[in-house]
């Protein structure tokens, strides 16, 4: 489920919103706007009480302060918003296709959509293999480390790659890690040619990850759907063997979600 507001402009209230109500008018407003001001602007607020609301998400984890002394949405409201989509439209239009790639590969699937600088489970069917993946419904992953992120990133131009680079500071989480963004966008560059992306134990040791982005019905990237497993148990050449079905099982779920051949 994706979080999303109306146009940004002033509220009118007819009666002085409740606490709660003040709560979801920030929440909403959040979801377009970033600046503390802009955010008091859009729901009428006082510039005072969406401080103390933002400091009140932010404790909880569901809003973030960024690096450019503005807000955004947390991980633990986009985590939500994940495990609620795993019934929408979107996860059911997906499954068959999801299902049928499972079965011919015995490999775990994953399907997951971009939520700002990040991306969210929103399906996951386990393989057949005696180990399981430790991934969720509902868990947010970073998108320079993982297949179904940087399937994504390869879509948006170097420019806004740098911009979420910026962000995030693409933090290390394994030793091969891509903590640069030249290195990274050098790595798109690639997965952008050959239609996947790969994620070599870069997210997680011991586990490979290969990726196709999806897209909607405009054409613009949504999310990708991935296949995962240990290392030993896909090596680099049967990722790129297993490439054209999940490439397949991508453009299969974006003609599902409206998307033009």
């Amino acid at each position: 489920m994706t979080v999303q507001s109306g146009q940004s402009r002033p509220r009118t209230q007819q009666r002085s919103p409740s606490a709660i109500g003040k709560t979801v008018a920030v929440l909403e407003a959040l979801a377009e706007e970033h600046r503390l001001s802009e955010i008091a602007r859009v729901t009428g607020l006082h510039t005072s009480t969406v401080h103390r609301i933002l400091q009140e998400l932010v404790a909880l984890d569901w809003a973030r302060e960024d690096e450019d002394r503005g807000y955004a949405l947390g991980s633990r409201l986009l985590a939500l918003a994940g495990r609620a989509s795993d019934d929408s439209d979107i996860a059911r239009s997906a499954r068959p296709a999801l299902r049928t790639l499972c079965e011919r590969t015995g490999y775990t699937v994953h399907f997951a959509v971009r939520h700002g600088d990040e991306a969210v489970y929103v399906d996951k069917l386990d393989g057949r293999r005696a180990y399981r993946m430790r991934s969720r419904v509902g868990l947010s992953l970073p998108l320079h480390c993982t297949a179904i992120g940087k399937a994504i990133l390869a879509t948006l131009p170097d420019e806004e790659v740098r911009l979420i680079a910026g962000r995030t500071g693409l933090p290390r989480r394994t030793q091969h890690t891509l903590t640069g963004a030249d290195t990274l966008l050098a790595n798109l560059a690639a997965a952008r040619a050959r239609g996947w992306a790969l994620d070599d134990e870069e997210n997680e040791l011991h586990t490979r990850c290969l990726a196709a982005v999806v897209v909607d019905h405009r054409g613009l990237p949504i999310g990708a759907i991935s296949l995962s497993a240990l290392v030993f148990d896909m090596d680099r050449e049967r990722a790129r063997r297993l490439a054209p079905l999940v490439i397949h099982t991508a453009r299969e779920v974006s003609a599902a979600l409206g998307a033009r051949p």
